[in-house]
């Protein structure tokens, strides 16, 4: 039996295995093994190597990956977007490696990439879909595109992204496991779990681990601490565009509106809503406004810098010049993070939305 027999037979027992206090351990115990198959799928497809075409450096301000089926009409998008040339063709796969191209949208700088269609079985490889979720996995914002006549393919691309170890518009469970030499597993937590103590126990001891001190602070299931323990995940916003929206009736599209209600619906082709499509993924990537104030003069209004929420003054830093971390002495910051006007703040000191900043380095 090979390795997709072995995870077909373990979904299957999942399915048929009713949840209760008494089956909680065994349907754990399975979704362990799952997970370490659907991992050991994953990382035999990246051993076999990748084609050209899917190297692409992050620039600009954020990353937008463009994921859906072929010929939903992403390349399309993407040539109205920016100023991409992504070949348009009415057929399966017309790209056949990442096409980026540069969105400027309210001063930021926006990397837009057309990345191959993605099929059932992009996971284990299908379709080139080792190297699209390997593109996918580095991005800052996953960008759903869906035919309006073929909004179902949504729950498939969600579910090989999952797969993938891609956590869509979810927060990493707030979770530490430290690994220790011997004392056994102990527990120690901020709340009330539902999973208890002895199951915990026993999906660590699934994945080997039968020293450690765990330490959790949300009331995570068993498929979050199975993730924590993988250490694998990577957690990434989403959000959804149907497309095609000029060809549907307005029963189609009032069905397709009731099943995705936050979508945007768009035509890529007649160039129908492409507004909101650009305010989406600016709101999306959650940026803020820092302006920067020369010590001594007035600060700059006129051309903010855009970076996103969290950001510290050692960020700015590291995003102006290299060696400004090095020598950096202090910071005076006024507006919302701020204490007081002109507080003086250190590297870690976190910036909010139009925040004035100065830096202080040394020379």
């Amino acid at each position: 039996m090979g390795i997709h027999e072995d995870i077909q037979e373990v979904e299957e027992e999942i399915r048929q295995t009713p949840y209760n206090k008494a089956t909680s351990h065994h349907i754990g115990k399975l979704k362990a093994k799952l997970a370490r198959l659907r991992d050991e799928v994953v990382k035999k497809a990246a051993s076999k190597g990748g084609g050209e075409g899917y190297s692409v450096r992050k620039s600009g301000d954020a990353t937008v990956t463009l994921v859906g089926f072929p010929s939903v009409g992403k390349s399309t998008l993407l040539n109205k977007l920016t100023d991409a040339n992504s070949e348009v063709g009415a057929y399966e796969f017309t790209t056949l490696g990442v096409i980026p191209g540069v969105l400027e949208y309210k001063s930021a700088t926006i990397q837009i990439l057309d990345v191959p269609g993605l099929v059932k079985g992009a996971a284990s490889g299908r379709g080139h879909g080792r190297e699209v979720i390997s593109v996918v996995r580095n991005c800052d914002l996953v960008l759903f595109m869906l035919d309006v006549f073929h909004n179902y393919h949504h729950d498939v691309l969600t579910q090989e992204l999952y797969d993938a170890g891609i956590r869509l518009n979810q927060k990493p469970p707030d979770v530490v496991i430290k690994r220790q030499d011997r004392g056994g597993i102990t527990i120690s937590s901020t709340l009330d779990l539902d999973l208890p103590d002895d199951l915990i126990k026993a999906i660590l001891a699934d994945y080997k681990i039968h020293n450690a001190h765990v330490l959790i602070r949300d009331n995570i299931d068993v498929d979050q601490l199975i993730d924590v323990i993988m250490g694998n995940r990577v957690y990434i916003p989403s959000v959804t565009v149907v497309n095609k929206v000029d060809m549907a009736d307005e029963y189609v599209l009032n069905k397709c509106k009731k099943e995705y209600p936050d979508a945007t619906y768009i035509s890529a082709d007649k160039e129908i809503n492409l507004d909101s499509v650009k305010e989406m993924i600016f709101g999306s990537l959650d940026f803020i406004r820092i302006y920067l104030k020369p010590q001594g003069g007035p600060a700059d209004m006129e051309e903010p810098l855009i970076v996103r929420r969290g950001t510290t003054v050692g960020d700015i830093c590291d995003h102006l010049h290299r060696d400004f971390r090095r020598k950096f002495r202090y910071s005076l910051i006024w507006g919302r993070s701020a204490k007081h006007p002109g507080q003086r703040a250190g590297l870690d000191h976190v910036l909010r939305d139009k925040d004035l900043l100065t830096l202080i380095i040394a020379k």
